[in-house]
């Protein structure tokens, strides 16, 4: 081994030849003082969020963040997130891959009043003691016990062993806690229970660009704050009461822009915007920029547009062209 690692850029590689590979000192002290935080493999049938305690070092196969709150278990357990993620993610083989930067980082968490925080908070904790409870006392994994899950939500019939499995682990009752926990987190972003995969993927879009938005301006929503931004005094997403956004002259005028003969009129809600963006880079021929896309609307921004083709790009619903500043589907 000395040899090939003589020959290592990497100069901690190199002078301690014989350490199979190096700590994540980052990692480590983001955690310190932590009790537990959460953790998701990276590879898997099912996209399962569980908290681990800090006395487990994570190894290659497991995606970890420096949370401990169950809040934001319960949000990354969601169905919103979960579909997210299988539409940004990657894919090993026929296995959903999540990846950090792409899952993770630019999901939009909602901001939750303190009762919908804490509603989230104590279904999370629920679900997450009972599927430790099933893996210790029924020896049940995780995997088997999502299969079983998918199958009851799917109405397919369960065989004699999953049968067994379903008593055993109470899998019903798991399934009930999910979804009290959709439906607490859907009231905490402010939108219906029952919206499609689709519906989803385009409201997490448009609140991904609003939270674009808002950074640009120097409006950052930490998640850590204490750890992220100690100068700080902002709090926690959760902590963080729903505001109704103040009403103003161009508000206004943007909910009902004028009509025009020509051009069909820039919706006023975001999630309308990038169903339209996206049908307009569909029916377009060539690449478009951002500018061509937003001269096809009746007063809409090239920013905004911009911000829009940017969040579809990441989702896989666009993608760059070869001509620079330029999209197709």
């Amino acid at each position: 081994m000395k040899p090939q690692r003589d020959q290592n850029k990497r100069a901690s590689y190199r002078e301690n030849w014989w350490i199979f590979s190096e700590p994540c000192g980052r990692f480590r002290a983001s955690v310190a003082g932590l009790r537990r935080y959460i953790a998701t493999s990276e590879v898997g049938k099912h996209r399962f969020f569980v908290l681990l305690d800090n006395t487990i070092f994570p190894d290659g196969a497991l995606i970890a963040t420096n949370l401990e709150d169950a809040f934001y278990l319960g949000v990354l357990s969601s169905r919103i997130h979960v579909t997210y993620a299988l539409a940004a993610g990657g894919t090993l083989e026929d296995r959903p891959r999540y990846q950090a930067t792409r899952c993770f980082d630019p999901f939009p968490f909602p901001v939750a009043t303190v009762t919908q925080a804490e509603k989230i908070r104590s279904l999370a904790e629920e679900i997450d003691a009972h599927r430790k409870r099933a893996q210790a006392q029924r020896g049940a994994g995780l995997t088997a016990i999502y299969n079983v899950l998918e199958k009851l939500r799917a109405g397919a019939a369960l065989t004699s062993a999953e049968k067994h499995l379903h008593d055993a682990a109470l899998v019903s009752t798991l399934r009930h806690l999910h979804d009290e926990l959709d439906a607490a987190v859907a009231a905490a972003y402010g939108w219906p229970a029952n919206l499609t995969g689709e519906e989803i993927l385009a409201r997490v879009v448009a609140l991904n660009a609003t939270r674009a938005a808002e950074e640009a301006r120097g409006q950052i929503r930490w998640l850590r704050p204490e750890f992220q931004a100690p100068a700080q005094s902002d709090l926690t997403l959760a902590a963080q009461p729903a505001k109704a956004p103040k009403k103003s002259r161009r508000t206004h005028a943007a909910a009902a822009p004028k009509k025009s003969r020509a051009k069909p009129a820039w919706p006023a809600e975001r999630p309308a915007q990038v169903e339209a963006v996206s049908a307009a880079l569909h029916a377009a021929a060539d690449p478009v920029s951002s500018a061509d896309l937003a001269a096809t609307f009746s007063r809409a921004k090239k920013e905004t547009v911009a911000e829009i083709l940017a969040a579809l790009v990441t989702l896989g619903r666009a993608r760059r062209a070869e001509k620079r500043g330029t999209f197709t589907r």
